[in-house]
C-alpha cells in the first residue's frame, strides 16, 4: 500500500469537492494532502488516526482536518457484515479567494483553520447539526452547497462542542519514500497489532535494520512503535470492555497483551481509570 497525495483538479468546475462514498470496508491509506478536509462517518466502525493521535470512530464521527496533516480511517468490521458509507468535503484554505477570509466577520473561520492543523472533533448538537446539513448538501446545486460550507464553517468555529485530536503543531513533513515506508508500517499494524509483533518482523516492513527503524518511526509519529502499538490495543479494549461482558483478563489476552499487570497499567494510563472502573461507567 502506498501513500497517495490527494488534491483538487484546478480545472475542474467547482471550487471544491463534496462527494459520497459507499465501500464494503473503510480502508483509505494514511496520506495528507494541501486541501482542509471535513469528514463525516454514516456507517461503519474501526479506528482513526489524525497526526500522532489514534481513536475508535463509528457512525456519526465528524473530524475537520487541515492541510497536509497525515490522517487514515481503517475500519475493523468483519468482511462483508456492514457497508462503511461517509461524506467528504474537501477545499483549499482560499477557495473562495484570500481576501474574503481577511474580512473580520470570517475571523472565526480563520481561528478554526488554525486549530485544523491539529485535526478537530466535532460532536454533540453541532455535529448533528452540521450531519444533516452535509446530507442535504448533496444533492444542492453548486451555490448553494458553497455557501451551506460557510454555514457549516461558521457553525463549526463559533461552537464549544469541538476537540482537538493531535495537540502539537509541529508536523513534520514526510519525504515520498518516508510516506510510503510509512504507511506499510501502519498497514501490517493495522492487520496485526492483536498479534505479537517483533521489533525485527515490523523492522522488516520498513526495509530498515530495529536499529534504523525506532529512529524512523518516532520521527515521523513523533512517539514510539511501542507506544503505538499499546494504544491501538488499548483502544480495542476499550471497546470490549465498554460493549460485552467478557471478563477483563480474556479481554486482555484477546487486545494482545501477554501481561494482565501490565494490561491494566496500560489502560489506567490512558483513559485515567482502571478496566473494572471504565465498565462500570457504561452499566449505570
Amino acid at each position: 500500500m502506498r501513500a497517495t497525495l490527494e488534491q483538487l483538479n484546478e480545472t475542474a468546475e467547482n471550487s471544491f469537492l463534496y462527494r459520497r462514498f459507499t465501500q464494503a470496508r473503510l480502508d483509505a491509506p494514511f496520506h495528507f494532502h494541501p486541501e482542509l478536509e471535513l469528514t463525516l462517518i454514516l456507517a461503519g466502525k474501526g479506528k482513526r488516526m489524525v497526526g500522532r493521535q489514534v481513536s475508535n470512530f463509528e457512525p456519526g464521527d465528524l473530524v475537520l482536518l487541515g492541510p497536509n496533516l497525515p490522517h487514515t480511517w481503517s475500519g475493523n468490521e468483519p468482511e462483508g457484515t456492514e457497508v462503511s458509507r461517509s461524506i467528504v468535503i474537501q477545499f483549499k484554505e482560499y477557495f473562495v479567494g484570500e481576501q474574503f477570509w481577511a474580512v473580520p466577520e470570517m475571523a472565526s473561520i480563520r481561528n478554526l483553520f488554525q486549530k485544523a492543523q491539529s485535526g478537530v472533533w466535532i460532536k454533540g448538537k453541532t455535529r448533528d447539526w452540521v450531519a444533516e446539513k452535509m446530507e442535504q448538501g448533496t444533492e444542492l446545486p453548486p451555490i448553494q452547497k458553497l455557501l451551506q460550507l460557510i454555514d457549516i464553517l461558521y457553525h463549526i468555529a463559533t461552537s464549544e462542542e469541538t476537540e482537538l485530536l493531535d495537540f502539537q503543531l509541529d508536523h513534520y513533513a514526510p519525504s515520498t519514500l518516508e510516506s510510503e515506508r510509512f504507511q506499510n508500517v501502519y498497514a501490517y499494524l493495522i492487520e496485526h497489532y492483536l498479534e505479537d509483533i517483533s521489533l525485527e518482523t515490523i523492522a522488516e516492513v520498513a526495509n530498515l535494520s530495529p536499529t534504523s527503524f525506532c529512529r524512523f518511526f518516532k520521527k515521523i509519529a513523533r512517539k514510539t512503535f511501542v507506544d503505538t502499538l499499546t494504544e491501538f490495543r488499548v483502544k480495542h479494549a476499550c471497546q470490549l470492555v465498554s460493549s460485552t461482558d467478557k471478563p477483563i483478563s480474556e479481554i486482555c489476552f484477546e487486545s494482545g497483551f501477554g501481561n494482565i499487570s501490565y494490561f491494566n497499567k496500560a489502560f489506567k494510563r490512558s483513559l485515567g481509570r482502571s478496566p473494572i472502573r471504565y465498565r462500570k461507567m457504561f452499566r449505570g
